[in-house]
């Protein structure tokens, strides 16, 4: 599989012939995100930082809600979370849900957790089942989502195999959010050089966990 960032909550997952793109944004948010061929876009939330299909091309299909899907092979699991203080209200404001997908490839699977602003209960983290590699969000800021202390105690009940930090500032973001040092830090690693890809397969995956930092595309 090959796995490539594109900034914010931005992804491309490839493996063989099928392409999944998580979360396109809107040029506000600071990047330049170029024309994405997919076979599958996901959207973890309606905001124009994680769900600007105009960024898309193809005949791809469009995943927003919480459900099981299975589409080319691949099985998506999708799970709804709420902001703490509209638990007692689902579904009362729908622009606060978040929506985690769990993509299980053939010997892989990623897990996407969209913009998730708090850590998961003991029956979500058993919901998303043995994650390969976790896509995190690590910045905090003014929308709310998980910060780098959060983030670092969501790997630990997760465990998975290789974790990639989205969500945090960068040069190019024009939102606040802290970079990733905090989250580096938290950790308990030094700075990592980002690379343009993560090329993964089942018999790569590093015990144990191991943080990767994604460049930009």
């Amino acid at each position: 599989m090959d796995i490539s960032w594109f900034g914010h909550a931005c992804f491309r997952l490839r493996d063989r012939d099928v392409s999944v793109v998580t979360d396109p944004f809107d040029a506000s948010l600071g990047y330049a995100l170029p024309k994405l061929q997919a076979d599958i876009v996901t959207i973890s939330h309606d905001h124009p930082h994680h769900s600007h299909l105009a960024a898309v091309i193809g005949d791809f299909r469009v995943l927003d809600s919480p459900g099981e899907y299975e589409i080319r092979s691949i099985f998506i699991t999708g799970i709804a979370t709420y902001p703490p203080q509209r638990a007692a209200a689902e579904g009362s404001q729908h622009h606060e849900r978040n929506v985690i997908f769990i993509f299980e490839f053939d010997s892989l699977t990623v897990c996407h957790l969209g913009d998730l602003r708090q850590v998961p209960s003991q029956a979500q983290v058993e919901a998303l089942g043995e994650v390969d590699v976790l896509l995190v969000p690590v910045g905090g800021g003014e929308h709310g989502s998980l910060n780098a202390s959060q983030a670092a105690e969501v790997v630990s009940l997760v465990e998975p195999s290789i974790v990639i930090p989205m969500h945090y500032r960068t040069d190019a973001t024009t939102i606040n959010m802290d970079g990733v040092d905090k989250f580096l830090k938290e950790m308990g690693v030094g700075r990592i050089e980002p690379v343009d890809n993560l090329k993964v397969t089942a018999t790569s995956l590093p015990q144990p966990t191991q943080v990767v930092v994604l460049s930009p595309r």
